[in-house]
C-alpha cells in the first residue's frame, strides 16, 4: 500500500516494478546485479479518484507516455531496495505535485510614480543625446 494523502492510496498491484541493470560506470558491480528499478502505472487502469487521474493526464510530463502510463526509472543508489524507495517516492512526488492548484494571476498596472519616472528618464536620455549633435 502506497499513502498519496490521507484519503487516496495506491493498491500494490498497480505499482509494477521490474528490476534492471543500472546504466554507467561501476565497475564489475554494475555487469553481474540489476539494481535499478523501473517503475509503471498505468493512470487509466489504476483507483485513483478522477480528479487525480485527469489532472495527471493533462501534465506535460515527459515520464507520463502518451497511453497514460507513468514510467520512472530509478538506477542513483546501488542496492535495489534503495531504488525501489527512491521510484515510490518520486511517483508520490509526480502525483502530489498534479493536484497542486496555481494561483490565478491578475494582471497589474504600473503606478502613475513609476510612469512618471519613466518619462522623465526618457527625456533627459533624448536632451542628452540630441546635445551630442554637429554644433551649427
Amino acid at each position: 500500500m502506497l499513502k498519496i494523502s490521507n484519503t487516496v492510496v495506491l493498491a500494490d498491484w498497480e505499482i509494477e516494478m521490474t528490476a534492471i541493470r543500472a546504466q554507467g560506470a561501476g565497475g564489475q558491480n554494475v555487469n553481474k546485479t540489476s539494481s535499478a528499478i523501473h517503475l509503471r502505472f498505468d493512470i487509466n487502469r489504476s483507483t485513483l479518484p478522477s480528479v487525480y487521474k485527469e489532472k495527471l493526464l493533462a501534465l506535460s510530463d515527459s515520464r507520463i507516455s502518451s497511453d497514460g502510463v507513468i514510467i520512472i526509472k530509478a538506477q542513483t543508489y546501488r542496492t535495489q531496495e534503495q531504488n525501489r524507495q527512491d521510484a515510490l517516492d518520486r511517483l508520490v512526488e509526480l502525483i502530489k505535485k498534479a493536484m497542486v492548484v496555481q494561483k490565478k494571476r491578475r494582471p497589474t498596472k504600473p503606478t502613475k510614480a513609476s510612469q512618471k519616472r519613466r518619462l522623465e528618464g526618457k527625456k533627459k536620455r533624448s536632451t542628452t543625446k540630441s546635445l551630442r549633435g554637429k554644433v551649427i
